[in-house]
């Protein structure tokens, strides 16, 4: 049994019942059948994995859960408990907590005021900081999370950010916790911690429901696997009865050869089937096109230097806190302070202060967080793609919807997004649609230099595989010089041609890997080098 702290409601959290129940469940976003009939129950004190290709109903039916999304029809029961829809504080009362893929952190408040925005400690109507930072600093040291107590939210990246929600929902005493792709930002050694943080809150009696794309990490960590596809749930199985292929099969409904084939992680002989993949064997004829020298950003970058050729994927890897976004944005013009010395075809250039001069530079970023810094959710697709061309595209002074879709049209459907969805909001798009409207936004923009930053961050195997695939014909086809940061070691590994490794804001080695040899081993054991000897 479980009483509620705040209703003095008793719960029985027992191995018979069911710590949540879907029946029936159906949500329709305008002609979009998001969920359809859905029957689902997780068992308590366990990890439940929430599977399928981006747009297949999971994150619908977390959302719901959570208290997010009013159901068209169907009904959740928390604990045997029904709860308000449409009322995440309502879903909270009852003991659920929710970790989005979308970051809800206050960027000027400090880490520990955004663990405890929602449940402050206060006495005689006073905030206690003090034990709220004591509170928080304890939590980070008992599961081994990076506390960074006396920097703005705002400034930390993305993956410790990700981490700040977790603590939040750790805070919470949540008996439910609700996680939407909680790794995606984050490196390998983040991974197993936090995934440890994760079995540790299991051992406990905690619920977890788990959104995830990648299925390793999948098949390793949970307890049971719901399959969805076309807003169907398809299979619910212990985890321990999955294979990987047999859950991408039933992610799209038919064979997976195709997509294991090209999937990374695969073997570069896998990938030298396909050209559009195939790594370049004449880069190091090629003149370089960016040149980069001493870059230095105070407490995060030290004389970073680096080149690209035109045509070459350079990939760069580090744990969370090297350096790889911060040098990303550094080159884009989008750290304020950087200074360093830079090179475009042989000719020095003043460094870029803002993104817009990146861009006049030829320079383009897609960046680690599309919804702030990428997609502007309430344009349309159209809108999007050719967004850094309003003014060539204007007519005295107006812009013209069907000029703005005969643009993008081809655009869209070069990088695979259904050619129907042209005029929707991006908002109404998947995690994978979206990061391609990226891309189309790319090919309209044609830069010289295009740093791509975590660009498969949150999407679906097959999306992954269609984003990995632009990223190499932009390089092969197209001539760009390409700087490529992924925290999936495999991903550097499959499509870089030369990888740097980053530790505490430097470059501490660089791989040749044309023929496709370094391993993630090799990249790990320099990314901690650094990181210990300076421990």
């Amino acid at each position: 049994m479980s009483i509620d702290s705040v209703s003095g409601e008793v719960f029985d959290t027992s191995a018979q019942v069911v710590a949540v129940r879907c029946e029936r469940l159906s949500r329709t976003f305008g002609n979009t059948r998001a969920l359809q009939g859905v029957n689902l129950e997780i068992r308590p004190g366990t990890i439940h994995a929430l599977v399928g290709q981006n747009g297949a109903g999971k994150s619908t039916c977390l959302g719901i859960i959570a208290g997010r999304i009013v159901p068209t029809s169907g009904d959740v029961s928390i604990m045997g408990r029904s709860f308000h829809y449409g009322n995440p504080r309502a879903a909270h009362h009852v003991g659920v907590a929710a970790v989005y893929q979308e970051l809800t952190i206050l960027p000027h408040l400090s880490p520990h005021a955004n663990v405890f925005i929602s449940e402050p400690m206060s006495r005689w109507g006073f905030l206690q900081q003090r034990a709220m930072r004591r509170r928080y600093l304890e939590i980070c040291a008992n599961f081994n999370i990076p506390a960074a107590p006396d920097v703005p939210a705002g400034q930390l990246t993305v993956a410790q950010q990700q981490l700040i929600e977790v603590v939040r929902a750790i805070v919470s005493e949540a008996r439910i916790m609700l996680l939407d792709e909680p790794t995606a930002a984050l490196a390998i050694e983040e991974r197993r911690a936090l995934y440890g943080v994760l079995r540790s809150l299991r051992d406990k009696g905690t619920t977890i429901i788990l959104v995830s794309h990648n299925l390793e990490e999948v098949l390793d960590n949970s307890d049971a696997v719901t399959v969805f596809r076309d807003g169907r749930l398809i299979k619910t199985k212990p985890a321990g009865e999955w294979t990987k292929a047999e859950l991408i099969e039933n992610m799209l409904g038919g064979s997976s050869s195709e997509l294991l084939d090209a999937e990374i992680g695969e073997s570069r002989q896998a990938e030298a089937s396909d050209d559009a993949l195939a790594a370049p064997s004449e880069v190091d004829a090629v003149t370089v096109v960016f040149r980069a020298n001493d870059v230095r950003l105070s407490g995060r970058l030290r004389e970073v230097s680096l080149e690209v050729r035109a045509g070459e994927v350079l990939g760069v890897a580090g744990l969370m806190g090297s350096g790889r976004s911060s040098l990303l944005r550094a080159l884009a013009g989008a750290e304020p302070g950087t200074q360093g010395d830079l090179e475009i075809d042989g000719v020095v250039k003043p460094w870029p202060g803002t993104p817009r001069a990146a861009r006049s530079l030829g320079i383009g970023l897609i960046a680690e967080d599309r919804k702030t810094e990428g997609v502007c959710l309430g344009m349309t697709c159209a809108e999007n793609v050719v967004l850094p061309g309003f003014k060539t595209l204007s007519r005295f002074g107006y812009l013209s919807s069907r000029r703005m879709a005969d643009r993008a049209l081809p655009l869209l459907r070069a990088v695979g997004v259904d050619a129907t969805k042209v005029g929707d909001t991006a908002r109404t798009l998947s995690g994978g649609n979206q990061q391609k409207l990226l891309f189309a936004r790319m090919r309209f923009q044609q830069p010289r230099i295009l740093l791509a930053d975590e660009p498969t961050r949150g999407v679906d195997v097959g999306a992954k595989t269609d984003i990995l695939k632009e990223v190499r014909r932009l390089a092969h086809e197209d001539g760009v010089a390409v700087v490529f940061v992924s925290s999936e070691l495999e991903e550097v590994v499959a499509f870089s041609d030369r990888i740097l490794v980053m530790a505490e804001g430097r470059i501490v080695h660089e791989f040749d890997n044309r023929a496709g040899t370094t391993t993630q081993d090799e990249i790990l054991s320099f990314a901690f080098q650094v990181s210990r000897a300076g421990a």
